[in-house]
């Protein structure tokens, strides 16, 4: 083939990218495009952060290719449109991309790829944002796995695939008369204006990420992972991951060689930790993709019978950070303000707006999509349907974080609360997780009391929840 057109979506690197390799390797010219569709820019789940880390990843993203010889094109419309018309002006044979499992991308794939072949255009999509695909890993009843643990030992099981290497230089240049529109200054642009002020974005900052990541806080993330106050606890590759400025091949292969160094039982296990949280990212992806069905509700559909009780203003006051209670105020104030959240803290806070509010988790999936600057479907659905039971390796319901105890071990000295609650910086360690414990405390400071109380909502959930299970239903347990 002649010309073929490389289609950007999530893929946003230059190295380590099998649908933009292949183009480039089969073609004497490579017209690489990236297309604002405004079916995502104003779908009601997209937000700022998001929208900033894509527009400087892509900023990026051209520059590298630009000093490769070849220009990307941006184009802004419906992509079937967009893209036919590109292969009219550049004679295009075939657009190849790589593949996107979300309910909205697939259907998008399927008109795009109708379009360019009723106009005589080949399209192609290439497996890159997964080791594993939907149905790649399956029971011995050859149906999809819903439980994490054996579709991880099945996942390790097999061979890893490794990196492609970076595309070379332009062989033929692209007519200079090809437009393109400029990428706009910011976000605001877009109609996304930017609050939030987070980590660098583009390709280079993902590998930079990386290679300081498994060079040795890797084999500290068993325990690291848990410590919020902990700035280099975990890796923040996670961004890279959801826009592909760095590719899970990639990932994988410096974990490989980071693990064959590893000194120490621990490091090691640090290492495969880490591995295990890479397959927890996989296995959501796989359930989005054989059950889409988990966008719009609960994966267990016994628990569509759920009657969610918590009020708009408690719901209002877990947005803003003013529950009453530090760890979760101190998370979501750090989330309004970064576009990022630790992982341990996006369980307290969804268990507590789910248990303890007894709020939909849709809502809080939702306000979580607007937020984060790592942003995924798969796996923010995922990870609140776990959180609230109603998911396919979900926590049980009787599992309900105490937030105060949760508080108290993963931030024991209070660090990470008198960042985010400046009312509370100059509290004693023992007293911060409780505030409510010394009412002149409360009154000084201005910061509010409790808008529950955590023991009488916790029996509240365990009712909501009987009330919809079968009579066989497992035994009471409580995880503080």
């Amino acid at each position: 083939m002649h010309t073929v057109i490389h289609w950007f979506r999530r893929d946003l690197r230059i190295s380590d990218n099998t649908a933009l390799f292949e183009a480039w390797t089969r073609t004497q010219i490579l017209v690489p495009v990236f297309i604002w569709d405004d079916a995502i820019l104003r779908a009601p789940d997209v937000g700022a952060a998001r929208v900033d880390f894509l527009l400087r990843s892509l900023e990026a993203l051209a520059k590298n290719l630009e000093a490769l010889g070849h220009r990307l094109i941006i184009r802004h419309g419906n992509p079937a449109d967009e893209l036919l018309t590109l292969t009219r002006q550049t004679k295009a044979a075939a657009v190849f991309t790589n593949r996107d499992y979300e309910p909205y991308a697939i259907t998008r794939d399927r008109a795009v790829a109708t379009a360019l072949y009723q106009a005589g255009v080949y399209f192609e999509s290439f497996k890159d944002a997964v080791v594993w695909e939907g149905r790649e890993i399956l029971t011995k009843a050859g149906e999809p796995y819903t439980v994490f643990t054996p579709y991880a030992k099945a996942w390790r099981a097999r061979t890893q695939t490794s990196p492609f290497a970076r595309i070379g230089h332009a062989k033929l240049p692209l007519d200079p008369g090809i437009k393109s529109l400029a990428l706009p200054a910011d976000s605001a642009a877009l109609d996304h204006p930017l609050r939030q002020t987070f980590f660098p974005a583009g390709e280079h900052a993902g590998q930079t990420a990386l290679k300081r990541f498994v060079q040795q806080r890797v084999f500290a993330y068993d325990q690291a992972r848990n410590i919020p106050a902990l700035e280099d606890g975990t890796s923040k590759l996670s961004p890279h991951l959801r826009f592909g400025t760095v590719n899970i091949r990639t990932v994988l292969a410096h974990l490989g060689q980071a693990t064959a160094q590893a000194a120490t039982v621990e490091a090691k296990r640090g290492a495969e930790v880490w591995e295990t949280e890479l397959i927890w990212r996989e296995f959501y992806i796989q359930i989005l993709a054989n059950f889409p069905r988990v966008a719009a509700g609960n994966f267990r559909t016994e628990y569509d019978a759920l009657e969610w009780s918590g009020t708009e203003s408690q719901f209002t006051a877990w947005c803003e950070g003013q529950t009453g209670f530090p760890i979760v105020d101190a998370a979501m104030r750090c989330l309004n303000a970064t576009g990022w959240m630790h992982n341990r803290l996006r369980m307290i806070v969804a268990m507590f707006l789910t248990k303890d509010l007894l709020i939909s988790w849709q809502r809080g999936e939702r306000y979580f999509m607007r937020q984060l600057v790592d942003g995924d479907l798969a796996a923010n659905n995922g990870g609140w349907q776990w959180s609230a039971g109603t998911g396919t390796d979900a926590a049980p319901y009787f599992r309900i974080f105490n937030p105060v105890s949760q508080g108290e071990r993963f931030d024991p000295a209070g660090e990470f609360v008198r960042q985010w609650v400046p009312e509370l910086s100059g509290t004693e360690a023992d007293v911060i997780h409780c505030p409510w414990e010394n009412p002149l405390l409360l009154r000084r400071t201005k910061y509010p009391a409790p808008i529950i109380e955590h023991s009488r909502q916790r029996e509240r959930c365990l009712a909501m929840f009987k009330a919809v299970k079968n009579p066989g239903a497992r035994k009471q347990e409580n995880v503080g």
